[in-house]
């Protein structure tokens, strides 16, 4: 219990101090630029251990030949919890949900009324931004424009909370407590864009509403356009690489100096970048798309306990993700911009678990009946268990919903339960903050929440969660694997300082005293 609260307290940004890295300067902007441009790829679901083990089977990919002029960090860790939105926000932000304000992509928030309420009856809502915000989820344009977010998400279905006496609705920008790296570089005058998997990643604009430039979201759980049988492309091998496909033509778009459509000359962006799931479906999928020739024969996950041995389906989404790389980099050559470019390749979380012979899956129901639940009170599940109570019962029935969570504690395989107590030195105290959960269920690893045939699953605590791929390359950086124990939340304020920007123009990088990464000579 104690050595997984000082992970978790680390994790929430209170040991950086015991890490070997130079702090970030104050200001806003750096004397010099080291870089013009910075690509930041999220290879969701891509494990430290993935990253080591392809470079030494293929010494001709891209990958190892970035890693031939890169700095490469296998004690990295992402963030906790390890789901899609605090991960990027990690990234982007240099925060954890301490300064973020955001848990998960399906979150609460005590201050907030359900979509449709018109700000009446009980306050408290669980916001979900993810596909259930798209004009059309069947559609990868979501029903709208991808480069113009908002055409794509339904305003009916947003969140809603009293402003001033007016009821407002709430987009996923405007939950975000902090400021990201693409507010600040667009401050600087420079150009922003990034391309992710949903419209409600609307969320990265940050709290402006006006961070990115050319925000390209295609949505991933639409159907196929090859295979209509496929009605969501992350239950494919193949038809998530397809889907993926589609981003990899913004960013080559961009590097060619264009928008992410491809119809205006607008300059290449100084930060930009965007998410894989190729990776992620392969960690997860247990078996390919009968609807996709393709697929046949394809299984997923890992043949052995270490990961030194993907499984076909998963080596399929290394090696596309490997070729779209190899894309980019032949046309950051083209360009002319190799020297100018600084490349990052991450995840903005892992999987869990490597291991197939420790999955177990079982049912999240008993949450549902913990006492204060009431009316508007939430939990969300994946290889974790967040729990917020109803707003109105929460302080009346907080001890006895941690006695009920104690003693479902073996039905719901929950290794140590986070309460208000161990919560406030790592993020904030539930019953003053209007995030925060009310309590965390760090399940045994290997566990997974689910009635499905899924092999993994993310958003816990787990080593396999939280030790992720991070790589940063140049033509001009020696080769280097550092040993230092560092967080994915020290990217944002790297490629700041990468621009010739301070680090400290970053709200969550000031509250949370964060470092930038450490070797790579500016």
């Amino acid at each position: 219990m104690k050595t997984l609260l000082r992970n978790l307290i680390c994790s929430a940004g209170l040991c950086l101090g015991a890490l070997t890295v130079a702090p970030a300067s104050a200001g806003v902007s750096a004397a010099t630029s080291s870089y013009q441009h910075v690509l930041l790829i999220s290879v969701d679901g891509m494990h430290a251990v993935d990253l080591a083990n392809y470079i030494a089977a293929h010494p001709t990919s891209t990958l190892a030949g970035l890693a031939a002029h890169g700095v490469r960090y296998p004690a990295v860790k992402s963030s906790g919890p390890s789901d899609s939105f605090p991960g990027l926000l990690a990234l982007v932000t240099g925060g954890t949900p301490k300064s973020t304000g955001v848990w998960y992509d399906v979150s609460y928030d005590r201050t907030l009324f359900a979509p449709g309420s018109n700000c009446l009856g009980p306050i408290g809502a669980q916001p979900a931004f993810a596909e259930n915000l798209d004009v059309d989820p069947t559609s990868y344009t979501a029903g709208g424009t991808p480069g113009n977010v908002l055409s794509q998400i339904n305003a009916d279905l947003l969140p809603l909370k009293l402003v001033n006496g007016a009821c407002t609705k709430v987009y996923p920008h405007d939950f975000l407590k902090v400021n990201t790296i693409f507010e600040v570089v667009k401050a600087a005058g420079k150009r922003t864009a990034w391309a992710d998997k949903h419209p409600a990643y609307d969320l990265v604009n940050g709290p402006s509403g006006q961070g990115v430039d050319d925000l390209y979201t295609v949505e991933v759980n639409s159907t196929d356009p090859i295979y209509p049988a496929i009605t969501d492309t992350t239950k494919g091998f193949h038809s998530v690489q397809r889907n993926d496909q589609l981003k990899v033509n913004a960013i080559l778009n961009e590097i060619a100096g264009r928008d992410s459509t491809g119809a205006n000359t607008v300059g290449v962006p100084a930060v930009f970048g965007m998410n894989f799931q190729a990776v992620s479906v392969g960690e997860k999928l247990a078996k390919g798309n009968k609807a996709d020739p393709l697929d046949a024969g394809l299984i997923g996950g890992y043949a052995d306990a270490l990961g030194a041995t993907p499984n076909n389906g998963l080596q399929s989404g290394l090696d596309y993700v490997d070729g779209a790389l190899g894309s980019m980099v032949s046309a950051i050559n083209t360009a002319g911009i190799a020297d100018s470019t600084l490349v990052i390749i991450s995840a903005k979380h892992g999987q869990s678990p490597i291991d197939v012979t420790t999955r177990v899956a079982t049912s999240d129901s008993p949450y549902a009946s913990t006492p204060g639940m009431g009316t508007v009170g939430g939990f969300i599940t994946d290889d974790v268990g967040l729990v917020w109570l109803d707003p109105a019962m929460e302080r009346s029935q907080y001890a006895a919903a941690k006695s009920y969570l104690l003693a479902n504690a073996a039905a719901l395989r929950i290794d140590t339960l986070i309460d208000k107590d161990h919560m406030q030195p790592m993020f904030r105290n539930p019953l003053s903050d209007s995030r925060t959960p009310d309590f965390i269920a760090v399940v045994t690893p290997g566990t997974i929440y689910t009635s499905g045939s899924k092999l993994a699953e993310h958003g816990g605590f787990a080593e396999n969660d939280r030790n992720v791929a991070l790589l940063v390359s140049n033509p001009n950086l020696a080769p280097a694997v550092r040993s230092d124990p560092v967080e994915t939340r020290q990217v944002a304020g790297t490629i700041l300082r990468a621009l010739g920007l301070k680090p400290t123009a970053l709200r969550a990088v000031q509250l949370e005293g964060v470092h930038t990464l450490p070797g790579l000579g500016f």
